[in-house]
């Protein structure tokens, strides 16, 4: 056989052995690297951010004093007078208030099967400042959110404010703005009838109920660490997982849990001292503070004709008893 060129082919074995050296070769090289650096995992088993290269500020935010100051109004309310602000004028130019609010949290704000329209303690709040911005308290609309959406919502403008049993606390003060407290609600829990259990602390190693996104889930996790903290979008989420018996307890705001033992033969609201303070404040975008000041004037003129005491009565004298003095309304925030 002759060969095609001057050079003879290197056997076959050779080929093979010359592969061999090089990938063994190739493979110390590979592996004399340091292995690459990989992101450690956080509690929530989510890769942490790199750290960043640039100097940190050593300034630490500004430290909340009082959760509860809000902005001062700019005049008590006169009537007749047209709103002024930009917040204000955008409302009155489109003809209607934009609420969000609960449409399953009985006594509050739920749904009527009878009527079909949403009604209830935080729904009166929304009638009462739409009446002092238009003199007409059906000029509102109401958009159902759950509890996690409350602050989304405002920060994205989907709504003119948040009517929500929604606690005032200094972290959301960072995000959203309030009025001045408009109720005192405060912590407990709901049980079977013939539960043991009264309290909070009775309910280690059971399973106890909360709407994510809330106060109540935060509470109940630091308060009652040995219990097993299960979360449902909304209340009524928690009272279905109640009724089928996969959660023994249900914790929440007072105010709520006489809403759901209503709707329940079979539970109870146990003879017990609230665990927690629950301040309500209407929710507003940090940017309506001209809002804030002109509802705060309304939630004053509520206090003082009696208008506060005859929605209390109305919704919650019943479940709660008498009526208690309203909240005062504590100032002094600036912008």
């Amino acid at each position: 056989m002759t060969a095609r060129s001057g050079r003879r082919r290197p056997p076959l074995r050779a080929w093979l052995l010359a592969a061999l050296v090089f990938g063994l070769l190739s493979a110390c090289a590979v592996f004399s690297y340091a292995p690459t650096p990989l992101p450690s995992r956080t509690a929530s088993g989510q890769p942490s951010s790199p750290q960043p290269t640039t100097p940190q500020p050593t300034t630490t935010p500004a430290q909340c004093t009082d959760a509860l100051a809000s902005y001062e109004p700019s005049s008590p309310l006169k009537p007749g007078e047209t709103p002024s602000g930009p917040t204000l004028r955008k409302i009155v130019d489109r003809g209607r208030l934009i609420a969000g609010v609960s449409a399953d949290t009985y006594l509050l704000g739920s749904r009527n099967p009878l009527t079909g329209k949403i009604e209830g303690f935080d729904i009166d709040m929304v009638k009462a400042v739409a009446k002092a911005i238009f003199g007409d308290e059906n000029a509102y609309q109401l958009k159902v959110i759950t509890a996690a959406q409350r602050i989304p919502a405002l920060q994205n403008g989907d709504v003119d404010m948040v009517a929500r049993n929604m606690t005032i606390n200094c972290d959301r003060w960072k995000q959203i703005a309030f009025s001045t407290e408009y109720y005192r609600s405060g912590q407990k829990i709901m049980v079977r009838k013939g539960a043991k259990a009264t309290s909070l602390a009775d309910l280690n190693g059971q399973r106890v109920c909360a709407p994510k996104g809330t106060s109540s889930m935060d509470n109940l996790i630091r308060r009652a660490p040995k219990a097993i903290a299960v979360g449902a979008d909304t209340h009524t989420g928690c009272l279905v997982m109640f009724q089928q018996g996969t959660v023994a307890a249900i914790t929440g705001d007072d105010t709520v849990l006489a809403g759901l033992a209503a709707q329940d033969p079979y539970a109870v609201v146990p003879d017990q001292t609230a665990f927690t303070a629950e301040p309500y404040g209407l929710g507003f975008n940090t940017k309506s503070i001209d809002l804030v000041r002109f509802v705060n004037a309304r939630l004053d003129q509520m206090r003082s004709d009696g208008e506060w005491t005859a929605i209390y009565n109305r919704w919650l004298r019943a479940p709660l008893g008498p009526a208690p003095d309203p909240p005062k309304a504590v100032y002094g925030r600036k912008p």
